[in-house]
């Protein structure tokens, strides 16, 4: 009987010891786990301040891009070896408009892979105008009156805006439609 006492003695304290190594592991797992945890709260307030700087970023890109217009559907090769003079001469015949002062573009360029011409489908034009209403005039044109003729081609211009920008009005396209529909106001921005 003695013998079984003392056996279970020495189990006891070999279990008390195993324990005690239990509760230090928990320890140290409970400090590794306030550590990380610390680590994501801080990870948390960079992937907002990455948001709110990505965010800032577009805002500022779309701002740079204001006097920009993106012109669509002008048959490839139509301007020929200079796109700016082409524009400025195109361009209030084809809205009616006497710019005053004339217009005037900083640079202008298709984009996109160059394409036979002729193609079923012509790169659009990006146009960088020096004067903001003018762009601004532009847009309202077509925002009025619909697509510009250039004689059986219709001449869409548009803004020119940032990737997300563009991803974001896009996603809204679909409501856009359910919008006009039930006749309720609605604007982009």
């Amino acid at each position: 009987m003695d013998n079984a006492i003392a056996t279970l003695t020495v189990e006891t304290r070999s279990m008390g010891l195993d324990i005690a190594g239990f509760q230090s592991q928990i320890s140290g797992l409970d400090q590794r786990v306030a550590t990380v945890e610390t680590q994501m709260a801080s990870w948390t307030d960079r992937d907002l301040e990455l948001s709110h700087l990505c965010s800032k970023l577009t805002d500022l890109e779309d701002r740079s891009r204001r006097n920009n217009v993106r012109l669509l559907g002008f048959p490839e090769g139509a301007e020929g070896a200079d796109i700016l003079s082409y524009l400025r001469d195109i361009l209030p015949k084809l809205t009616s408009i006497t710019f005053d002062p004339p217009l005037e573009f900083q640079r202008a360029h298709r984009l996109g892979h160059k394409r036979q011409v002729g193609s079923d489908r012509p790169r659009p034009i990006i146009a960088s105008m020096l004067r903001h209403m003018q762009a601004r005039q532009l847009l309202q044109v077509v925002r009025t009156q619909g697509p510009l003729r250039l004689g059986s081609l219709e001449i869409w211009i548009s803004a020119d805006f940032s990737k997300e920008t563009t991803d974001r009005r896009r996603a809204f396209l679909s409501l856009r439609a359910q919008l006009r529909r039930l006749d309720v106001k609605f604007g982009l921005y």
